[in-house]
């Protein structure tokens, strides 16, 4: 493609750059963030609350779903909370380690600072695994304490858990 411009091209420009009887192109490159693309863990089947999810229980699909999981892995293993419905995401707070504290039962406690340990016995007021913190009710006092589960079970009081 040939383009010619006619007259005389040495002609004074105006004051936006246009010189008269002659063609000017000016480029505006304008550079737009693209979103990131991410996979995202969703169901493959409807799972019912407090069930162990397995591989054949998650998928990973080519989306960016906010708060989603993106790799199968972190789900795997882990108990659910709530129940998933089949192609919903699966997201953090759903899911967490299988419980081995059931509400209503009766744990142990203990508390310890220095070099004093205090074990008594508890009331489960939710259920959780290890590593999480639930409320108990101390039977012997009968006052509400928050305290971190242990992998043994037993639930750790006071200012150390």
């Amino acid at each position: 493609m040939r383009v010619e411009c006619q007259g005389d091209h040495r002609r004074r420009s105006d004051a936006v750059g246009h010189h008269a009887g002659a063609v000017m192109w000016r480029i505006l490159l304008i550079f737009l963030p693209l979103p990131a693309l991410a996979d995202s863990v969703i169901a493959t089947r409807t799972i019912r609350a407090h069930s162990l999810l397995s591989a054949e229980d998650v998928t990973l699909v080519a989306m960016d779903i906010p708060q989603a999981l993106t790799d199968t892995a972190a789900a795997i293993g882990q108990e659910t909370r709530v129940a998933i419905y089949a192609g919903k995401p699966i997201q953090a707070e759903q899911i967490g380690p299988s419980a081995i504290v059931e509400r209503n039962q009766v744990v142990p406690l203990a508390y310890s600072a220095g070099g004093l340990t205090i074990l008594t016995e508890g009331r489960a007021l939710a259920r959780g695994g290890a590593g999480e913190i639930i409320e108990v009710l101390n039977l012997t006092s009968r006052i509400k304490v928050a305290g971190r589960i242990g992998p043994d079970g037993v639930l750790r009081v006071g200012p150390s858990f």
